[in-house]
């Protein structure tokens, strides 16, 4: 039986990237799904796409009415909400902190951190009677490790490490499990953008990702999908409170340290080897 056979998912900014990638996975599973995004063309192709069990609501998940507007219409097209996808991003703003506007920061704050809770909230709201669900959201190596992102991005990103805890230690008597997912740099549009300056020119941004990856490989949206799949399965049923980093080691193995291309020894006290 396929993974989500007859769960009911929905995914903010699934109409492109990792959320669009995340679906078609959530689909060939078994699931259906609500994608929820600000861009409407987008959005609905990639509703139609998924046929019966695919339906499109535009929005934006810094507005509470478009989230609980996206979670009801999950229980009202197909009976229940079993996994919350919390994706939709920016980038949002760069530039140095003394350079830094207040506007484009609560702008940043409000797509990667309010659109996280909003999530989280609705989704609890319809997950709690049931006694059961699954709340994943979007973080980064960015909410890791700093120096990887811009500072608003890094602060939001490091937010959601720290909801998905909190959220979790309340939930988990509800039967819910909060995880999270932080990806390396993965190739969407959004990526091509900010990497290439062209939404368009996967090829490039592929290159530069592999150029820094500890694996030599870049990722794909299919690639955080997987592991999406993963925390939403069964397979993961005792698994809650967690941030798993799907970045090819870059968050724990970046590369060989000097110490492994030396002959062996052991270095003693004032740096005497023996």
């Amino acid at each position: 039986m396929a993974r989500l056979q007859g769960r009911i998912a929905v995914i903010t900014g699934g109409g492109s990237g990792i959320g669009l990638g995340t679906a078609r996975r959530f689909v060939e599973e078994g699931a259906s799904v609500v994608i929820a995004d600000l861009q409407g063309e987008a959005g609905a192709r990639a509703a139609a796409e998924f046929g019966d069990r695919g339906r499109f609501i535009r929005t934006d998940v810094t507005k509470e009415v478009d989230v609980a507007a996206a979670v009801d219409l999950a229980v009202a097209e197909f009976g229940r909400l079993d996994i919350m996808v919390n994706n939709a991003g920016i980038v949002g703003a760069i530039g140095p902190i003394a350079r830094t506007t207040v506007e484009a920061w609560d702008t940043t704050i409000a797509v990667l951190l309010r659109g996280v809770f909003l999530g989280m909230k609705h989704a609890a709201r319809v997950m709690q009677p049931q006694g059961s669900g699954v709340i994943l959201s979007l973080s980064s190596t960015a909410g890791i490790l700093g120096g990887l992102g811009p500072h608003a991005y890094t602060a939001a990103k490091h937010g959601v490490v720290g909801l998905t805890k909190s959220v979790a230690s309340e939930l988990a008597g509800s039967g819910i499990r909060v995880n999270a997912v932080a990806p390396a740099g993965t190739v969407t549009p959004m990526t091509a953008s900010a990497v290439t300056g062209d939404v368009n020119d996967e090829e490039k941004t592929a290159a530069a990702f592999k150029a820094t990856s500890p694996l030599g490989i870049a990722a794909y949206p299919v690639d955080i999908a997987n592991a999406l799949l993963y925390l939403a399965s069964d397979e993961a049923r005792y698994v809650t409170g967690q941030t798993l980093a799907v970045d090819a080691g870059a968050t724990t193995a970046p590369g060989s340290a000097a110490f492994h291309q030396q002959e062996p020894a052991v270095l003693r006290e004032a740096g005497k080897r023996g």
